[in-house]
């Protein structure tokens, strides 16, 4: 299914759902039948995150923060399935606990949210932390799955973006502080009295947010070398290589740097004789990797689109010096690695999405209408030209590049 179809139906389903549901649940909870069912010790716990890649890094130290809590505790993670590598990439989910979502088309959607509720009940899940920002369809699926106490984000006295009243855990979205916090504030609504409104009341620091550190072993290095030399024999370890990812993802495709500007840095980069340049990319950033290597028309530009899988990008980031990149995933899974990165951000903030992750540079002009993709919005902007992009020079970026090359 495509964005704008499952906007359509999130809202123009989920809504009356959503309201339906809310009735159901205020008249069970006067009846008492809601919380006689004493929790499981340990608990079991579902996380929900079902949309963007990026977020299970992000998620990281909220998912950590359950163990601490609830030592002992069996933790589930429902997710798409187009998106569940890069939960398996973080290896803090067990393999059989992950359920998967497949969301191509609508028919496959339907059967397998039935399926995975199913499962879910039979689990007897306790807890449910809705990590996504204002989805009516994961608040619809905890409430659903049966757990007794929901967390997630409650609008209070927002505007918009309904989605009942179906949590026993409300939390505050914090719109000017990092998405991981917010992240960790859902699991520390769980030590929080319930009657705190709004949750959670209490300092939350950076210090709180870790992600795993991923180095590649020496074989899995070697295959990539391997795939690299396929595409030209001459690189080898000795010389420089500088990673692009000039695709944006179909979510948000706005957020891309221009391809022209992709195509001058790399001409640039590349009157270093000793310097390699690999593009890389999912199938849908193939036509964007095509356009810069056939404009640049040099073999040290390496088309790597499409040629890796999400696991293969941790060795190649660890053989590699630099990644230039649009925002989206790819910059949260090389923040498990040390490579330094230059990430561009424009429609999106980097004082909430920046890959977490000290060698990280984020690149933004705060404009005065940046960023126009929020929460609040369903991150759908209405911009149609996005200078705020546009208006990062290549000198600029070139130069920081050059810097950190000529100091490594």
């Amino acid at each position: 299914m495509n964005i704008e179809l499952m906007r359509i139906i999130d809202r123009r389903v989920g809504v009356p759902l959503c309201f339906i549901l809310t009735l159901l649940f205020k008249i069970s909870k006067k009846l008492k039948k809601h919380n006689n069912v004493p929790l499981n010790i340990p608990p079991k716990i579902l996380y929900i995150e079902l949309s963007e890649m990026g977020s299970t890094i992000l998620a990281y130290a909220a998912i950590k923060k359950a163990f601490e809590i609830f030592p002992g505790v069996k933790l589930y993670f429902l997710i798409f399935e187009q998106n569940s590598k890069s939960l398996r990439l973080i290896n803090i989910i067990p393999e059989e606990n992950i359920c998967t979502i497949r969301s191509r088309s609508l028919i496959r959607f339907v059967i397998d949210t039935f399926r995975v509720l199913w499962r879910l009940r039979k689990e007897r899940i306790d807890i449910v932390i809705d990590l996504e920002l204002f989805s009516r369809f994961t608040s619809i699926l905890a409430y659903l799955c049966g757990a007794k106490q929901r967390v997630g984000f409650y609008r209070f006295t927002l505007e918009g973006l309904y989605r009942g009243d179906l949590l026993t855990h409300r939390v505050a979205y914090n719109p000017y502080q990092h998405i991981s916090l917010n992240f960790l504030s859902l699991v520390c609504a769980l030590q929080s009295p319930t009657n705190e409104i709004p949750l959670v009341k209490r300092h939350l620091t950076h210090d709180e947010i870790t992600v795993p550190s991923l180095d590649a072993d020496q074989q899995a290095k070697d295959i990539i070398w391997k795939k690299l030399k396929e595409v030209n024999p001459q690189i080898d370890p000795s010389n420089s290589i500088v990673i692009l990812n000039p695709h944006a993802g179909k979510l948000l495709p706005i957020r891309a740097w221009p391809l022209k500007n992709y195509v001058e840095l790399t001409l640039r980069l590349l009157q270093d004789s000793d310097l390699y340049i690999i593009v890389v990319g999912t199938k849908e950033g193939l036509r964007d990797a095509e356009r810069i290597c056939r404009e640049v028309n040099d073999n040290r530009c390496l088309d790597m689109a499409a040629k890796l899988e999400l696991e293969e990008l941790i060795p190649l980031f660890n053989i590699s010096h630099v990644l230039v990149t649009n925002d989206s995933g790819l910059p949260h899974f090389a923040s498990l690695t040390s490579i330094r990165m230059f990430v561009f951000f424009g429609p999106e903030t980097p004082k909430v999405y920046a890959p977490l992750s000290p060698n990280c540079t984020p690149l933004y002009a705060s404009f005065a209408c940046s960023p126009c993709v929020s929460a609040f919005n369903h991150r759908k902007t209405p911009c149609n030209d996005n200078k705020c992009l546009q208006n990062i020079g290549v000198d600029y970026v070139y130069n920081m590049v050059k810097d950190h090359l000529d100091h490594t």
